[in-house]
């Protein structure tokens, strides 16, 4: 599946870019995601989000290349749910580019997914994506107006549980309107039965 997504942030690319290089800044601003290691361009992590009352947890690693003539980078993404047999693997390649509010960053996702997830199809990803991707520019912009590098993380050993994404506001419509079909054949069964039973009376 592949999901394209664009957003703009109010940094000069040069500036835009050297962020991309601290993961350890970045990673912070992605809902729902907390960075646990971090050596070199190797990493790994823990995502968690939830559909109303179920909720999913994903721990994983992924390694990250550069191309700062083309101010472009990739990421090799894998995990697998924490409690449950899903999967989930994505190559994602941003780029920066200028832009008169000040840079544009296309980011494009190639995306396998197994488990829950995966009844949601192409549609309803996107829009998640779409939610995900615009807390992801709005918290990249507040730490690219901070005067000051964001403060260290925890001491070493004290684990950090991230909050989870909150998916419901884009999932459920999908979920209801595939309940829907079955709900009215089982309500019209309902109803023909009865008119039968009424006639042969």
């Amino acid at each position: 599946m592949q999901l394209d997504h664009t957003f703009t942030v109010p940094a000069a690319p040069d500036d835009a870019w050297k962020l991309c290089h601290d993961l350890g800044r970045v990673a912070p601003c992605m809902p729902g995601a907390v960075l646990d290691t971090l050596d070199g361009d190797t990493f790994t992590g823990r995502v968690k989000v939830k559909v109303g009352a179920v909720q999913m947890s994903y721990r994983g690693e992924g390694t990250v290349t550069r191309d700062d003539a083309a101010r472009s980078m990739h990421l090799d993404l894998s995990g697998s749910e924490t409690r449950g047999a899903g999967t989930a693997a994505a190559t994602v390649t941003a780029e920066l580019v200028p832009d008169p509010a000040g840079t544009r960053v296309r980011v494009r996702t190639d995306l396998d997914i197994t488990g829950r997830p995966a009844q949601f199809g192409r549609g309803i990803m996107t829009e998640v994506g779409d939610r995900i991707v615009g807390q992801f520019a709005e918290r990249l912009e507040q730490l690219l107006s901070a005067p000051q590098p964001a403060p260290d993380g925890p001491a070493a050993g004290v684990p950090v549980e991230p909050e989870a994404v909150d998916l419901g506001a884009a999932a459920l419509p999908v979920l209801l309107k595939k309940a829907a079909a079955p709900a009215a054949a089982l309500l019209v069964a309902v109803v023909l039965v009865r008119v039968l039973r009424r006639r042969g009376h």
